[in-house]
């Protein structure tokens, strides 16, 4: 039988049980690259399976127990098929954005293959100018301490580079019987009779109820939340959500956030928030939706929270902020203000982790923190907010897939019931980078609320000017 190690934690396994049709519970990312001599399909297939033989949890797979009497295993997959995970897809002339958009919206909408290890990479060709991009998705229930969660960050380095042709060394284990899986949780569970508990919390239908075990590292949300007296008020992004998923792109300059920045005395984080809550502000109204001067939408913002363990694992320890966006304040310059007061006392809390200590971390964390904000959103109790944003600063300096340089990359965070949009940011070599994840039906006109990201930051902009 396999080691205890491999047995899924109650915080990763609640992601296998809280996914259904239309909450898939996998976090995404797409990036966009230059054009690259000698980068293929071929060459990005020797790329994943030369970066895959240094984490073996890329070929497991999830083999549940008889009669849930422990909490999943990781066993090797021993039909692993390369060419299942890496797929190849092309774009018809132009390559327009909107045409990467809408493939995007496509790929994400499908739930990963529980009988496969839980992640895909697909390769977009025929976009403008000879660009290509990488879509990646990589099941919630992948992470653990110490090793990149998204496939991308598997594969990106600080130097252009062909991966030099190495012997793979791989030899799958045989999967456990079925009598194997049982002794192995018997035994589990004599040794550690709390794991039984923990089993039965990690199926709770009720999240709410199991969420202060389960959430572990990610920080107790309810916890945060539950300060909360008054629930957030109703709007068109809290709906019934159904399968489908339509992505939205923006890219926006860096240097724009930190003009903000300097001249109001606040941060880029409250420059970013004060820019979604004007982006929903003319949103709202091109809908004809009614808006108030105390009109507000609660946004659940996770931010790096300090611990005793250093800055090297600050990434893997959260905690919730929760913020009313002055939707219906007219003014951009109040707006932010408003929004600087309310993340303040975070700030002098001592608690936060500084974003150049989060850039500085070795690798391209920003899909991990991504991923690990995305846990408060699938957990919390409905109603509690309205939208989560993530704002990750990510190296700001070029990263590459074997030769070929990486221009922007967006990410892509899950919704959770009756939750319409997702906005996910990451700065990268100057750039800020928003990726929408929405509901089809609910937010046809995701484009409409991208070009508000755009007017809604331009108005700050246009303060300092």
């Amino acid at each position: 039988m396999r080691a205890a190690a491999d047995r899924l934690s109650p915080q990763d396994v609640a992601f296998l049980y809280l996914e259904s049709p239309v909450t898939a519970m996998h976090v995404g990312s797409v990036a966009i690259f230059d054009a690259a001599e000698r980068f293929d399909y071929e060459a990005l297939c020797d790329l994943v399976a030369a970066r895959t033989t240094l984490e073996p949890r890329w070929r497991q797979k999830v083999r549940e127990v008889p009669g849930h009497l422990a909490n999943p295993v990781w066993v090797d997959d021993e039909d692993f098929d390369l060419a299942y995970h890496v797929r190849r897809s092309a774009l018809p002339r132009p390559g327009t954005q909107d045409q990467l958009r809408e493939l995007v919206g496509r790929v994400q909408s499908r739930s990963l293959d529980r009988h496969r290890p839980l992640w895909e990479l697909y390769l977009v060709e025929g976009l403008e100018d000879g660009r290509f991009a990488l879509i990646a998705k990589t099941h919630h229930a992948m992470a653990r301490e110490g090793t990149a969660l998204d496939i991308l960050s598997l594969l990106l380095r600080p130097a252009a580079e062909m991966e030099p042709a190495v012997e793979d060394p791989w030899a799958p284990s045989p999967e456990p019987s079925t009598v194997d899986l049982v002794l192995g949780a018997l035994s589990d569970n004599l040794r550690r009779p709390t794991q039984v508990l923990d089993t039965a919390r990690s199926e709770v239908a009720d999240v709410k109820a199991a969420a202060g075990r389960l959430l572990g590292a990610a920080g107790d949300v309810l916890g945060v939340l539950g300060r909360t007296l008054r629930p957030a008020t109703s709007s068109p992004l809290n709906v019934r959500i159904g399968e489908q998923r339509r992505y939205g792109m923006i890219a926006t300059r860096l240097d724009d956030y930190r003009l903000v920045r300097d001249a109001h005395n606040a941060t880029v984080n409250d420059v970013v928030l004060a820019t979604v809550a004007g982006a929903l502000r003319i949103w709202l109204l091109t809908r004809g939706e009614s808006v108030t001067p105390a009109t507000t939408l609660r946004a659940l913002v996770p931010v790096g929270a300090s611990g005793p363990a250093g800055a090297g694992r600050s990434m893997d320890r959260l905690t919730a902020l929760s913020v009313d966006l002055p939707i219906g304040e007219p003014s951009p310059v109040v707006r932010l203000h408003r929004v600087a007061y309310a993340t303040k006392a975070h700030r002098e809390s001592g608690e936060s982790v500084a974003a150049d200590a989060i850039a500085s971390l070795s690798g391209f964390a920003p899909p991990r923190i991504h991923a690990a904000a995305a846990r408060f959103g699938s957990r919390a109790t409905r109603r509690l907010f309205n939208v989560v944003v993530t704002n990750v600063p990510g190296p700001q300096q070029p990263l590459y897939a074997g030769t070929a340089r990486m221009l922007e990359c967006y990410p892509v965070l899950p919704l959770a019931q009756e939750q319409a949009l997702t906005v996910g940011l990451t700065s990268y070599d100057g750039g800020v980078f928003y990726g929408l994840n929405v509901d089809r039906d609910a937010m046809p006109d995701v484009d409409v609320l991208g070009q508000c990201m755009e007017e809604s930051l331009a108005e700050l902009v246009e303060t300092v000017r």
